[in-house]
């Protein structure tokens, strides 16, 4: 078993813990990208990403993680139900996937098992990292390094939800379901707009400027590297209280209202700074839809709004060649004009 550093021992950074939070509560959001400076705990906030997500209901020995109460299944699965066969169930840990960037396309799609091919004359399919990640999460590190041929690879498969390999001989459709979670230093180049357009939230890190707060970094991170066991022992209370929220607000997610009031002003909002598309408006809904249940709140209010909107829609800001501004900057100007006007 990886051990990971406690999620909820990582100092400051709440955006960014706020936002993965938020994409384990409604994985519909679209994941997460997250750009910053290097060292500011990036990697670390999402690989402990695991230690917070419940259990899931999974087909025993299923290449992809079959639900077995879903109408859809994947065709083995499907295959021995239409047989007659049972699908035994078991409790699996919902998975956390890493794409290294030196991944070859056979790694990410899967490809011909060359063992059985060579030893028993079969052509049998080895499932790849989409296989894998399905029904959980796929993390890429500097996400803005992905060879062009795998963005575009992963651009398909996020928009279907729908791995597709037809090669040597083999023709193999399988789902690819997951939360696409990205990290990466912008001064290394940026994501294709495409790309870019398929994460629902971006956060912007920085070095944290407060010395306390540094000094507690460096101080728990040291901890942690001198005695792991006993780091994770001393913050296994607060990770399962958080851990709870999370699955709290889980069931709660369904029962939470959106009026029709808010949804105009989010739409407003949008066109007021002119994002392309439709998925901004529906990330917003999801967004203050999830951060109400996270609050344990039944019905989402503008504060909510005003909260998402800057993790929502930053990413997603068309380029002005006349303001050099962050997107950051850019919406949070936006905001307090659009609401000044709309308070009036």
């Amino acid at each position: 078993m990886t051990i990971t550093f406690p999620f909820t021992a990582i100092v400051a950074q709440s955006e960014m813990k706020l936002a993965i939070a938020l994409c384990t509560i409604d994985s519909s959001l679209g994941g997460v990208l997250i750009f910053g400076d290097r060292g500011t705990g990036k990697s670390t906030t999402i690989r402990s990403l695991a230690s917070l997500l419940p259990t899931m209901k999974s087909v025993v020995g299923c290449n992809y993680h079959c639900d077995p109460d879903a109408k859809s299944l994947c065709s083995e699965c499907e295959f021995k139900k239409s047989a007659g066969h049972k699908l035994r169930s078991e409790n699996i840990s919902v998975p956390v996937v890493d794409l290294p960037l030196g991944a070859t396309e056979d790694r990410v799609v899967g490809a011909l098992d060359i063992e059985k091919a060579l030893t028993q004359g079969i052509k049998s399919f080895e499932p790849g990292l989409l296989a894998k990640a399905n029904r959980g999460y796929l993390y890429i590190d500097e996400v803005n390094l992905l060879e062009d041929h795998l963005v575009d690879l992963l651009i398909d498969v996020a928009a279907s939800g729908e791995n597709i390999i037809e090669r040597e001989g083999l023709s193999i459709r399988h789902p690819a379901r997951f939360v696409l979670i990205g990290s990466g230093n912008p001064e290394e180049g940026e994501l294709r707009p495409q790309m870019l357009d398929r994460f629902g939230l971006s956060i912007e890190v920085k070095t944290p400027t407060d010395f306390k707060e540094r000094i507690e970094i460096i101080k728990r991170r040291d901890e942690f590297e001198r005695n792991p066991e006993k780091f994770i022992a001393k913050w296994e209370g607060s990770e399962e209280d958080f851990k709870k929220q999370i699955m709290k607000s889980k069931k709660l997610l369904d029962k939470v209202e959106v009026d029709d009031q808010l949804l105009e002003s989010a739409t407003k909002l949008c066109a007021h700074l002119g994002t392309d598309g439709l998925r901004g408006e529906l990330t917003l809904l999801r967004g203050v839809r999830a951060l109400a249940a996270f609050e344990g709140k039944k019905k989402a209010n503008l504060n909510h709004l005003k909260k998402i909107a800057p993790i929502a829609l930053g990413h997603r800001l068309r380029r002005n060649p006349l303001d050099d501004s962050n997107s950051k900057i850019r919406i949070e100007r936006a905001m307090q004009e659009f609401f000044a006007s709309t308070e009036k």
